[in-house]
């Protein structure tokens, strides 16, 4: 899978509104630069810059006082990366079965024996749930027990104009991103919704929201007309973490919770779990991440890792 075919550098914008903000983005670029991450604290002149279409003045609603600027970031292609791991999956001897649902377990002496489906049963040595959105329905079906909460994010995108944004704007306060596509949409979203559903449709207030605060970014946009939304399913955990790894089902294993940040994570979360249903053996890096960890009062917060 060729990366640099799908992915648009563009730098990333993460906007803070306010001194307590710009205070927490100029510690976290410190931070980032520690750990090797190209990233630095912009003052609202850079900011201007670099996004000079956008509202950058004392007198806007939520002033931008600046910015955790991050050179390196940009958009990838998400359906061709998704293509591309199809692809690859049945290149090594994968079996993909499409529209199939999953109906239930056959158990025998508390391992997992098949896999029963709408079209099937299919024999399982082990068994690995990483369905995003349905994943505590299906480790209800094997008996183990997720505490997971399910949610939508939406989004949507504006009829295409010409370009005038080409670095991808976040602002953590005001629950918002934006960037422009190559085709010239304007594509939006915000936090997940608060309440807990698997209804994927798109919800009024959402609308309301995101184009209330993207106007006040960009009010050139007041005219522009939403071309179309959309909802997935994000699967949270109590600490904001993914639980990876093995569970009290001998032959049970789960890649769950990511949340709104799992798309970045797909490629060595499925060389550790590969390692784990090869070897048997819970991979060290993966191993905080257990679901035994909720019952152990070993929470790993990541409630910030995504600024909406």
């Amino acid at each position: 899978l060729d990366f640099n075919l799908l992915f648009s550098q563009c730098g990333h914008l993460t906007l803070a509104h306010g001194d307590r903000a710009a205070f927490v983005m100029a510690d976290r670029a410190e931070v980032n630069r520690l750990m090797g991450i190209d990233s630095r604290f912009i003052t609202p002149d850079e900011v201007r810059r670099l996004a000079p279409a956008m509202v950058v003045s004392p007198e806007a609603t939520y002033p931008i006082v600046g910015a955790l600027y991050h050179p390196p970031g940009g958009i990838i292609r998400h359906d061709a990366v998704v293509w591309g791991f199809a692809r690859g999956a049945d290149a090594g001897g994968a079996e993909l079965h499409p529209y199939t649902e999953v109906l239930g377990f056959e158990r025998t002496n508390g391992r997992i024996d098949a896999v029963r489906t709408s079209r099937g049963t299919v024999k399982a040595g082990v068994v690995l749930n990483c369905t995003a959105g349905w994943s505590s329905l299906i480790s209800d079906m094997a008996g183990v027990q997720m505490p997971i909460t399910t949610h939508i994010l939406q989004a949507l995108v504006t009829e295409p104009m010409k370009p005038l944004l080409d670095v991808v704007i976040v602002s953590s306060q005001m629950h918002v991103y934006i960037s422009q596509t190559d085709r010239g949409e304007f594509l939006m979203g915000a936090e997940i919704e608060p309440w807990t559903t698997y209804r994927m449709q798109g919800t009024l207030n959402f609308l309301q929201e995101v184009s209330r605060h993207a106007l006040e970014l960009f009010p050139q946009l007041e005219h522009a007309r939403l071309l179309r939304s959309w909802a997935g399913l994000c699967d949270l955990s109590p600490d904001y973490s993914p639980i990876l790894g093995v569970t009290e089902v001998e032959n049970f294993h789960v890649s769950a919770g990511w949340g709104t940040y799992g798309f970045k994570a797909a490629p060595i979360v499925g060389s550790t779990l590969a390692e784990l249903v090869e070897t048997g053996r819970q991979p060290e890096l993966i191993a905080p991440f257990a679901l035994e960890r909720f019952y152990e009062d070993r929470l790993v917060s990541e409630l910030a890792a995504a600024a909406v």
